[in-house]
């Protein structure tokens, strides 16, 4: 085997007969064998520096030498088999499920929100109405966070495990099967839902259980070693509802704030952790298509997106969670606060390119939350986001031209933006903690001056705030087991816990955990 790379123009696939010819040469063998040389296409990505390519990292075989295919297990049938509760039907909590299949377990999934369907209308009321559905919203609800922020899959890394099992088991569920190839793939948020539903049928009819509206209460440790998991929600008419299991995966996302709340009341250990708080900024998706692809911009390519990381005064700034072609949505949990996110359909097809862009946080960088200990920086993202909803007094977002937010100068109006409840003329600059402030106004010019030429324009509006970007706390774990330092039996798991950030990771912690048990 060898791999090999070719080249295509965008805007045409690139034939087995250019494949095969490549490989003619690379492998030194006879022209007349190329009909019989197999290849596999690993990787597709963009290369706009020059003329605007596809390039493709190909495997290639000789007629002798074995091209093995990547199987995934078969599901077993679980309806009789010994439950595991997983508390979370997000990436992690999904993933954990079918590893839990195919080595003949039973899933019993906890979710507080509702399945995916009847989770879009309370996106609804929220966006139009302003109307918070603390459990079923943009964060909670079937799916996680991620079936209505794009379906990024962007993690490449290796190191959390085969991360070939989760895109074959998106593709098995209806994904595109271009997500194996591409540099950059994702889903879409049109799409994302019903690969989700799939997900969910496909695990019910093997025997494992799903149970909306079933808000974790509490998780009582048993003298048997065992666990009862207690839940109840306002909507359900039976009230509290106990599930017994000696095995709980903990994913719940970086949202579930009552989770960690109700292991510092145990004495369960948990740490404060470092996370990262900025604003959304929305540009014109052309002028990103302009800048990316250095003014050849054609529609027939791919809407441009981007990623930057720089460091200012000692901490990091960088781009999160970019939407090519997407709008911006309101991702409160609770009544009185504003957070904002980004989301985009399969086409990525707005006029808007939005991103969050944000500043490093540290425990020691605000002392005055010390005395809340491992909340201590829960608390304060409580704080700044009560901050950014008093100043309008609803989800209407507090927002600022860039240059305007840089020189800290008011606004003479905003440009328009795809943020459904609206943007409020806001000094941006002063309502951001002051040690995000100052780092974002050294960061956009210089982002717009030596990385992206025409960023830095007063044509883009920040609005705050973005502050889900992963937990600020960690439940910490064994490392070898992969139980809770202090719980054998419990399985802290992906965002919720700090050890994910997006789908992939996520759904890859949820393999590992389930592989433990």
């Amino acid at each position: 085997m060898k791999e090999i790379e070719v080249t295509c123009k965008l805007g045409k696939e690139l034939s087995a007969d250019e494949i095969q010819t490549a490989a003619v040469k690379a492998l030194g063998v006879s022209p007349k064998m190329k009909q019989q040389l197999k290849y596999r296409i690993m990787r597709r990505s963009i290369d706009a520096r020059n003329d605007i390519l596809y390039r493709y990292k190909v495997e290639v075989y000789k007629p002798d030498e074995v091209m093995a295919e990547y199987v995934l297990d078969e599901y077993k049938d679980v309806s009789s088999a010994e439950p595991v509760i997983i508390i979370g039907a997000g990436p992690a909590g999904m993933f954990a499920a079918l590893r839990l299949l195919m080595k003949g377990l039973k899933p019993v999934i906890l979710e507080r929100g509702k399945d995916v369907h009847a989770r879009k209308f309370d996106m609804a009321k929220l966006s139009k109405e302003g109307v918070v559905n603390p459990d079923s919203n943009y964060c909670f609800g079937e799916g996680g966070a991620g079936t209505f922020s794009d379906g990024k899959l962007y993690t490449r890394s290796s190191k959390r495990g085969d991360i070939r099992e989760v895109l074959h088991q998106l593709v098995r569920f209806g994904a595109d099967p271009n997500i194996l190839i591409d540099a950059h793939p994702h889903i879409g948020s049109d799409k994302l839902p019903i690969v989700v539903e799939n997900i969910r049928k496909c695990i019910v009819e093997h025997g494992g259980e799903y149970h909306f509206d079933s808000r974790v209460t509490d998780i009582v440790k048993k003298a048997d070693g065992s666990f009862d998991v207690l839940t109840c929600h306002p909507e359900r008419s039976e009230g509290s509802v106990t599930y017994t299991s000696r095995k709980v995966i903990l994913a719940t996302g970086h949202s579930a704030r009552d989770i960690y709340e109700m292991f510092d009341r145990k004495g369960w250990e948990i740490q404060a952790k470092g996370f990262a708080l900025g604003v959304r900024v929305e540009h014109p998706q052309s002028l990103i298509n302009k800048i990316q692809y250095h003014g050849k911009y054609q529609p027939y390519m791919p809407t441009a997106e981007y990623s930057f990381v720089t460091q200012v005064l000692d901490r990091g700034v960088f781009s999160f969670c970019m939407c090519p072609g997407g709008i911006l949505v309101p991702a409160a949990t609770a009544e009185g606060e504003l957070v904002l996110n980004g989301m985009s359909n399969s086409q990525r097809n707005s006029k808007w390119a939005n991103s969050g862009v944000v500043v490093q946080i540290e425990p020691e960088d605000f002392p005055e939350y010390a005395q809340h200990g491992p909340l201590a920086l829960l608390q304060f993202q409580k704080d700044v986001e009560r901050k950014m909803f008093e100043y309008t007094g609803s989800l209407k977002a507090p927002a600022q031209r860039m240059m305007d937010f840089c020189r800290r100068i008011p606004s003479n109006g905003l440009p328009q933006t795809s943020y459904h409840p609206g943007a409020e003329n806001a000094p941006l600059h002063e309502l951001l903690p002051e040690h995000v402030s100052l780092r974002l106004k050294y960061a956009f010019p210089e982002i717009g001056n030596k990385k992206m030429h025409g960023y830095y324009t007063n044509d883009a509006l920040l609005l705050g705030v973005e502050s889900r970007t992963s937990s600020p706390v960690r439940i910490p774990r064994d490392p070898e087991t992969l139980e809770h330092v202090q719980v054998a039996g419990l399985y802290p798991c992906g965002e919720g816990a700090g050890y994910a950030g997006g789908i992939v990771s996520s759904a890859l912690d949820g393999i590992n955990c389930a592989a433990k048990i």
